[in-house]
C-alpha cells in the first residue's frame, strides 16, 4: 500500500466533538482540488461518510462480512460519494457485544484482502477514527501502518483536549516504533470563553501547533440536515474556505 497512496492520514478526537463532520468536509474539499479520496469511517456508529451520501448510512464492512460472507466482493463496502470520494464504514458488533475496535481490524483485513488500494489508487486516505480510547483496533490506523499523519480534532473544552492529550501521547509511543505522527491539532470552536487561548497553551504543552481554526457556523447544520457538506449543498458559504485553507494546510504540510 505504501508506494500506492501518497497521503495516509488519521483524524482522532473525542466522540462527539465534529470529527466526522470536519473529515468529510475535508474529504470534500480534497475532491474539489482534483485529488481521488477515499474515506474510512473507523467507528461502530457508522456515520462517518453519511454526508458524502446524501444522508444515506452505506453497508458497513462487517455487516457485508457476516451477510456475504467469502462472497463479499469491493462494490459490496466502496461506495461513491460526492465529489467521487470513496466511502467505507469499517462498522462495530451489536452494541454490548464483543470489541468495537475488532470491527476495524475486520474491515482493514477485508480491504486488503479485496486489494481495494490496488484497484481505487486513491491518492489520499483519510482513516475518521473515535479517539476515546486508542487501543485495540482503534489504534489500527497508527499502529498498523496505515497511516502515517496523524491530525487531532479538538475543542477548547477539559475532556476534548483531555482525549487530544490521550491521543497524543499514544502517537508518541507509536511514533517511536517509525509508526504515524502527530501532525496538528484542528480547532473545531464550540464559543467557549477564551477558546483559542487554551486550546493554544494546550497544544504547546502537548508538542504540537494548531493547523486550523474552524468557527462556528449554522452552516453546518443546514448542510448535515440537507444530508450534505457545504460543498454540495450551500454554494455561497464562507465555510468552504475554512475547510479549503483546511485542505490547503494539510496538503503543504511535509512528511
Amino acid at each position: 500500500m505504501d508506494h500506492l497512496v501518497k497521503r495516509k492520514i488519521a483524524i482522532y478526537g473525542k466522540g462527539g466533538i465534529g470529527k466526522s463532520t470536519t473529515t468529510s468536509n475535508l474529504s470534500a474539499a480534497l475532491a474539489g482540488k482534483g485529488y481521488k479520496v477515499m474515506q474510512i469511517g473507523c467507528d461502530p456508529k457508522a456515520d462517518s461518510t453519511k454526508n458524502l451520501m446524501k444522508g444515506q448510512r452505506i453497508p458497513t464492512v462487517l455487516e457485508q462480512i457476516k451477510a456475504k460472507g467469502d462472497a463479499i466482493t469491493l462494490q459490496d463496502i466502496v461506495f461513491e460519494g460526492f465529489g467521487g470520494v470513496l466511502c467505507v464504514e469499517s462498522g462495530g458488533p451489536t452494541p454490548g457485544v464483543g470489541c468495537a475496535g475488532r470491527g476495524i481490524i475486520s474491515a482493514f483485513e477485508q480491504l486488503e484482502s479485496l486489494q481495494a488500494f490496488q484497484v481505487y489508487r486513491p491518492d489520499i486516505v483519510i482513516y475518521d477514527v473515535l479517539g476515546d480510547v486508542v487501543c485495540g483496533g482503534f489504534a489500527m490506523p497508527i499502529r498498523g501502518g496505515y497511516a502515517r499523519e496523524v491530525y487531532i480534532v479538538s475543542s477548547g473544552e477539559m475532556m476534548s483536549l483531555y482525549a487530544a492529550n490521550n491521543i497524543a501521547t499514544a502517537i508518541r509511543g507509536f511514533g517511536k516504533r517509525g509508526y504515524a505522527k502527530l501532525s496538528g491539532l484542528i480547532l473545531n470552536a464550540k464559543n467557549i470563553e477564551n477558546e483559542q487561548e487554551i486550546v493554544q497553551q494546550a497544544v504547546e504543552e502537548i508538542g504540537t501547533k494548531v493547523i486550523q481554526y474552524i468557527p462556528r457556523s449554522p452552516d453546518i447544520q443546514t448542510a448535515e440536515a440537507q444530508g450534505g457538506t457545504v460543498f454540495e449543498v450551500l454554494e455561497d458559504s464562507p465555510m468552504r474556505d475554512v475547510y479549503n485553507a483546511l485542505a490547503d494546510q494539510i496538503l503543504s504540510s511535509q512528511l
